[in-house]
């Protein structure tokens, strides 16, 4: 049966899926998908942006800082993002299906998707310059034409936009490298008294701004703090500076594309019924055996090259080749161990827990930056770069403890997070109600019954 038509075609006033019609499992991995991102979001949030990828750059690169960045390459690092990609597709896919056969279902998919572009903006400038719902908005314009294909064309599409993804880290990985040679050369060539030319000096600039970004001194350092410890409008400005280089890139570029890719697979693997737990427990639990044995190897090995390396440009742009790879290898292993604790009922606390962080995605995404940018910046005490990098991890276990408690708490009174219920509100050009309905008392009799 197609996801249409399992779960009808509503010819009725547009609304959203009400509560019995959510798929927990799908909450479920959207919730661990939300708070793992915070795993890497973190970083950015507290440390110097370059120490992202390169933990000389700032936060501590040996002993425990150290094995903190490589543990989270193998198991976080574009797992979690691609697992919520995936997530999203197959939300694309769930609300279509609702829409199909009404002559507004093109204006109620598109009006939601540019919505979430306004509140990214908004939430880019103002709170987190790393935050994925404007990108996200820009891959769900692509999604649409899309929702009628099956998923076996889905997923040839998605695997040649990976391997698109792979050609490009490695073609990038030999420029940087070609740009850091011609730069040293032109460096040489001056120390020995030697005129340079234009091209010489040029190769020369690009080469000292990439040691300088990848690799700050103590003054630039100093500096980059100063701004994000400073009053609200220097803080927007140090963000503005960070984000400009992630909006300026093409669509084509594989940050954008990775997403995109991991959206059409998601729709397929909605299709195809994985993602709504159709599938038998031990399917899953293969699903996640198979993931873990790729991925989690390949990462682990390109990790401890990096390291080898002495995170060295080149070889990071290099070990990109495989980069997709492992991560969506992994991000199946993620998701086939948690639809099989679903489909087997264990740890259904845990599971549901993390269905309510799921529901709320919108919601919690956007306090994880509301908290971050109070504790880090200027908006509130000033923590930016003050501490170790797995000091950082103590905030991340505070955030998660609160969520999965207090998502639950509020969802029994409530039916959607309070952005989410902004969204759908504006979406559907009307008032949400907010409010869960009372269950009638026992023995009453509805009304027009």
């Amino acid at each position: 049966m197609g996801i249409a038509a399992s779960l009808g075609r509503n010819t009725g006033e547009p609304a959203p899926v009400p509560q019995s019609e959510r798929i927990t499992g799908l909450d479920a991995v959207r919730g661990f998908a939300l708070l793992g991102i915070l795993l890497m979001n973190i970083v950015g949030f507290g440390l110097y942006h370059g120490a992202y990828d390169n933990p000389t750059a700032a936060g501590g690169s040996t002993g425990l800082n150290l094995w903190t960045w490589y543990v989270l390459q193998v198991v976080g690092e574009g797992k979690m993002r691609c697992l919520f990609s995936l997530v999203f597709g197959a939300s694309a896919v769930l609300l279509t299906a609702r829409l199909e056969g009404r002559p507004d279902g093109a204006d109620i998919y598109y009006r939601r998707t540019l919505w979430l572009m306004v509140f990214g903006i908004a939430h880019s400038f103002l709170l987190w310059q790393g935050e994925i719902l404007y990108p996200y908005a820009l891959c769900g314009l692509a999604l649409y034409p899309f929702r009628r294909m099956g998923p076996r064309g889905l997923t040839w599409i998605a695997a040649l936009l990976v391997a698109y993804c792979a050609v490009f880290y490695g073609v990038q990985g030999r420029i940087t490298g070609e740009k850091i040679e011609a730069g040293k050369a032109a460096i040489a060539k001056a120390a020995a008294g030697e005129a340079l030319t234009e091209e010489e000096t040029s190769a020369r600039t690009e080469y000292e701004n990439l040691v300088k970004e990848r690799n700050p001194d103590a003054e630039t350092l100093a500096k980059d703090a100063e701004a994000w410890r400073g009053n609200p409008w220097e803080v927007i400005k140090a963000r503005t500076e960070v984000l400009m280089k992630w909006v300026s890139i093409p669509f084509y570029h594989p940050w954008n594309v990775d997403m995109l890719s991991m959206m059409l697979l998601g729709m397929a693997l909605m299709k195809w019924g994985v993602l709504t737990g159709e599938r038998p427990a031990g399917f899953y639990a293969r699903l996640a055996v198979v993931g873990y044995a790729v991925g989690l190897p390949l990462h682990a090995y390109k990790g401890w090259v990096v390291m080898q390396s002495g995170f060295d440009p080149v070889t990071q742009g290099y070990t990109g080749v495989v980069y997709d790879l492992g991560r969506l290898a992994v991000a199946l292993g993620h998701l086939g161990l948690l639809l099989a604790l679903s489909r087997r009922g264990w740890f259904r606390g845990l599971t549901e827990r993390l269905g309510a962080v799921g529901q709320m995605a919108f919601s919690n995404y956007v306090m994880h930056s509301v908290v971050c940018a109070f504790l880090f910046t200027g908006y509130g005490l000033g923590l930016y770069g003050r501490l170790e990098r797995f000091e950082l991890y103590y905030v991340v276990a505070g955030l998660w403890i609160v969520q999965l408690i207090v998502s639950p708490l509020w969802l029994r009174r409530y039916r959607f997070g309070p952005l989410e219920w902004a969204w759908r509100s504006l979406t559907y050009w009307k008032r949400q109600p907010m409010l869960v309905a009372p269950a009638p008392a026992a023995g009453s009799v509805p009304v027009g019954a």
